[in-house]
């Protein structure tokens, strides 16, 4: 099919055959994965709309992982240059980005939650990381930076060059609501596929605050939550956890080897 002049080339050219699809950032015009960008969409009122999972209908424009260009994008009214109409961009649209990231990572950390890959607590997440079951920490944004560092040092010891990543993104009362528990400061994250869009959905969040390497590398799986439960269903009737997918009291370490 041939495409119009005005077809947007950021959203629409296809890659060579077998080739992974890139997007152009509006800002910088460096292409990159669908994964390393952010879609934008027109919504009502020429609304300028966030679409994190990249589903909505519509013609839409890409800006790079991170708050700094989202806020040139709209300082600079490049959206409407890019969608090649009207479009409004409300200021605090870098901080509406920020939000709908962090509630994809909360929703991604109840998910492994129930899965039964999560526990909380100084020692047993320090028990955790000796028995090698940790995918990932999170931390509470305004705990102690002692703990931090000596779970940070354990983690070192017992994992060398390939420490799993910590994320310091959240706040102690989100983690608590997410959760279900009281007083959460530290938290493991065990391996399984109920904790992938967890991972995922941090290192994003870590990438578009630009809260460094730490927070963003080995960020697991571009999945959506119904494809992590589906895996995680899987790979429970195999290892012989409940019909809900947990193997034991969510608070002990009880995750498969």
């Amino acid at each position: 099919m041939a495409l119009t002049a005005e077809q947007d080339r950021s959203e629409l050219d296809a890659p060579p055959k077998g080739a992974a699809p890139e997007r152009s950032c509006l800002v910088t015009r460096r292409t990159g994965a669908p994964d390393e960008l952010i879609r934008f969409v027109l919504g009502p009122d020429h609304a300028v709309v966030p679409d994190l999972r990249r589903k909505l209908p519509g013609r839409g424009v890409w800006v790079g992982l991170s708050k700094t260009l989202v806020a040139q994008a709209v300082k600079k009214q490049l959206f409407s240059r890019g969608l090649k109409e009207k479009a409004v961009a409300a200021p605090d649209l870098p901080d509406l980005v920020d939000s709908l990231m962090l509630r994809e990572a909360l929703q991604g950390l109840a998910l492994a939650n129930k899965a039964g890959l999560v526990v909380t607590g100084f020692a047993k997440v320090e028990a955790a990381i000796a028995a090698g079951k940790v995918a990932a920490l999170v931390h509470a944004a305004e705990g102690a930076d002692d703990g931090k560092r000596k779970l940070r040092q354990a983690l070192r010891r017992r994992f060398g060059d390939a420490t799993p990543p910590e994320f310091n993104l959240i706040s102690g009362e989100a983690l608590d609501a997410a959760l279900g528990r009281g007083n959460v400061v530290h938290v493991a994250v065990g391996a399984g596929p109920g904790a992938k869009v967890f991972l995922a959905s941090a290192r994003r969040l870590a990438l578009y605050r630009g809260d460094g390497e730490n927070d963003a590398r080995d960020g697991g799986e571009n999945l959506t939550r119904d494809e992590a439960l589906e895996q995680d269903n899987e790979s429970s009737g195999a290892n012989g956890r409940d019909t809900n997918g947990l193997a034991g009291p969510a608070n002990e370490i009880s995750w498969d080897a």
